[in-house]
């Protein structure tokens, strides 16, 4: 399947997300234990290492979702999520959905398994148990990146 513009892109993910399973056996999975499937790859820049990117993200368990970015109003819906690749151990950020994210591109769109090591681990959160592995649906929207390697923040409007 070909998605050739932004309208289709939108509309290829929310089908995704209302049950259009894709088998485990499709996904690739890194050394990590962290499991990936692309919906769309993007024709834009890549993140690396440093960016600073903006995303769309909606997460579950157990096919319910408990969060996402893509809740509210305007033409989008909802406020993208910015964070700056490698920078999870400082707790900013899922580890799963930084390490997902990097290597997209941006327009691209990203199913993610993400086991409990790099989810909420032993402790989990609020309605997520411990050990408890999640999905993520990802779209990656924009990348920023400072010429001298130091983090600029996603200005939106």
């Amino acid at each position: 399947m070909y998605i050739s513009d932004v309208a289709e892109a939108a509309s290829t993910s929310r089908r995704a997300l209302r049950g259009a399973k894709i088998p485990e056996t499709e996904f690739t999975t890194l050394p990590n234990g962290l499991k990936y499937y692309d919906l769309k790859v993007g024709s834009g820049l890549k993140a690396v290492k440093g960016s600073r990117v903006a995303v769309h993200y909606v997460a579950k368990w157990r096919g319910v979702t408990f969060m996402t970015s893509r809740q509210g109003l305007g033409v989008g819906g909802g406020t993208p999520y910015g964070f700056d690749i490698g920078q999870s151990e400082r707790g900013n950020v899922l580890k799963g959905l930084d390490l997902g994210v990097e290597g997209m591109r941006v327009g691209g769109q990203r199913l993610l398994i993400v086991p409990p090591e790099l989810a909420y681990g032993k402790k989990g959160v609020q309605e997520i148990p411990p050990n408890a592995t999640i999905e993520l649906d990802v779209e990656l929207l924009s990348i920023k990146q400072s010429p001298f390697g130091t983090p600029v923040k996603v200005i939106e409007g």
